[in-house]
């Protein structure tokens, strides 16, 4: 069970009555200070009848109260006098001194305030004096509350309404609706998106917890509108609240709070444990590269031998007409002396040891991506042949080697979009898809072909590269800091340019090692998954 099921399960417990333990409510009930939840109700129903006949308070067309029947039944009892059977609308059965109330019956509800951003930004921002006002995007999900957003209102505004010490504010309209719920410690102004609820005679603590409990978020979803999703005040004021007496409210609070405690303290106990991981893969991956993961078997065909047979298959195309020669051609080789040189098309050559990362086992090789890869090929098909689309929307980001793709008939496709084949490694080029290790090797394609987002550079692999290395070293933290260190472009539009992957070093082990590195790594991250799913 995840810490955020835990969190769920003891406030699930706690708003039916089973937090805490038949001992101490036997206790509870001993206390001269004990009072069922009906009589807690029938005072706050008092004080309310006394405020509207001072004139205090106006009496809401829609007040109500629930009470139960001598048939056992539950009722709601209006202001004008009818009642309703609502015994089906009640969520569950309550402990003995419980009661249900609606929201409004025990809390006072209201909507803020919203400010233009003229205003905003020119009459309360940054103001040394005044109420902070809160916005939806001050709180977050955990419940926190940004105070210092640069945003206060002076005292003097009266028509701005007041959230007390001791509130909650609920997000009650837009996408975070019922989702941000936050407990304020101090008086503040806020936004027409969000909710105060405050009580006098109940428990603000106990009301904060119900309001992150299953059951009123099923509640508030159930009665949800709009494109956009929110529910209404008037619908908010009438959600079903399970109510405890208050002197089992205030322990029931205590002890979820000191729950919670230990569940964030599991929490972060869980975040290291996943930075471990993470930080482990990396290091296999890190000690793969290097030649450090599997041992060397000296029977192997060494990786030069292979890229020489590589260059000479690729001569005879050149010499037979089926393939030009790139006027850029060139390869990397190892000199009796040691150095690392570049050979070009025309016969000349460099000195490039300086710019070769790190020293590799003796069959192992150096060369580039462009040297052992066709980069971003092109698909020649039958118009109407129907193949796999994929948006960047449907590559896993991460370690994962996964995607979802749609089907497309390929004349709606071949043009505007970036072309692949079964087994190509696709590799995205834009941040943040880039950073997030977005790369993939595309399988099971409709009729072995595709399309998808120009953000992709896709890399179709020669016979002497295995696409699950090439994937594995996509994901290194050395080829991701290679490319992040050379994005260009406006911010927000960052972009790897072709070059940069072209020409990145690939340390190239034995064709039979590749595969013995790949199998390795799988089997590691296989366990280590094993372990993050334990703790989920």
């Amino acid at each position: 069970m995840n810490t955020k099921q835990l969190k769920a399960k003891v406030l699930d417990l706690a708003i039916h009555g089973k937090l805490l333990s038949p001992e101490t409510i036997a206790e509870l009930k001993k206390s001269p200070d004990y009072e069922t939840a009906d009589v807690l109700l029938e005072k706050i129903r008092k004080e309310k009848e006394e405020k509207i006949a001072k004139g205090e308070l106006k009496r809401e067309k829609k007040d109500s109260y629930i009470f139960v029947g001598d048939d056992k039944r539950h009722y709601e009892k209006f202001a004008d006098g009818t009642v309703k059977d609502i015994e089906d609308e009640i969520p569950f059965d309550v402990p003995e001194g419980w009661a249900w109330a609606s929201l409004s019956e025990i809390a006072n509800l209201y909507t803020g305030n919203s400010i233009n951003e003229n205003d905003k930004a020119n009459k309360y921002s940054n103001l040394k004096e005044g109420l902070f006002y809160i916005a939806t995007k001050d709180i977050d999900f955990e419940g926190k509350v940004n105070y210092n957003n640069g945003i206060r209102i002076p005292l003097s505004e009266s028509k701005f309404k007041i959230a007390p010490a001791e509130s909650t504010l609920l997000c009650i309209e837009g996408g975070s609706a019922g989702r941000k719920i936050g407990f304020i410690d101090q008086d503040v102004c806020f936004v027409n998106k969000l909710c105060c609820f405050h009580s006098d005679q109940l428990s603000n603590l106990y009301l904060f917890y119900y309001l992150q409990s299953r059951t009123f978020i099923d509640l508030f979803n159930s009665n949800k509108s709009g494109l956009i999703g929110g529910v209404s005040l008037n619908l908010l004021k009438s959600i079903f609240i399970p109510v405890a007496p208050a002197i089992e409210q205030d322990l029931i609070s205590q002890t979820i709070a000191t729950y919670l405690e230990k569940i964030t303290s599991l929490n972060k106990d869980k975040e290291t444990l996943e930075l471990t991981i993470k930080k482990a893969k990396s290091k296999i991956l890190d000690l793969a590269i290097h030649g450090k993961l599997v041992p060397q078997d000296a029977n192997d065909e060494p990786a030069s031998i292979l890229l020489e047979k590589l260059r000479a298959e690729k001569e005879e195309k050149i010499a037979k007409g089926e393939l030009k020669r790139d006027k850029n051609d060139s390869y990397i080789y190892k000199g009796s002396d040691n150095c690392y040189y570049q050979r070009f098309a025309d016969g000349h050559e460099e000195d490039i040891s300086e710019e070769i990362p790190c020293e590799l086992p003796e069959s192992w090789a150096w060369c580039r991506i462009k040297d052992i890869c066709t980069i971003n090929p092109k698909n020649k098909l039958d118009d109407n042949l129907e193949v796999s689309f994929i948006p960047m929307t449907l590559i896993e980001a991460g370690y994962a080697n996964n995607h979802g793709q749609e089907t497309r008939v390929w004349k709606k496709i071949k043009t505007g979009f970036t072309h692949f084949a079964e087994n190509d490694l696709a590799i995205a080029k834009i941040s943040p898809c880039f950073e997030n290790k977005k790369s993939v090797i595309l399988k099971n394609l409709k009729n072995g072909y595709g399309a998808g987002t120009t953000e992709l550079y896709i890399l179709r692999a020669c016979s002497v590269v295995l696409p699950e290395y090439l994937f594995w070293i996509a994901k290194t933290d050395s080829f991701i800091n290679e490319g992040v260190g050379n994005f260009s472009g406006v911010v927000g539009q960052q972009r790897l340019a072709r070059e940069i992957v072209e020409n990145y070093y690939i340390p190239l082990p034995p064709i039979k090692e590749q595969k013995r590195i790949v199998d390795k790594i799988l089997a590691v991250f296989e366990k280590l998954d094993c372990i993050a799913n334990n703790i989920e």
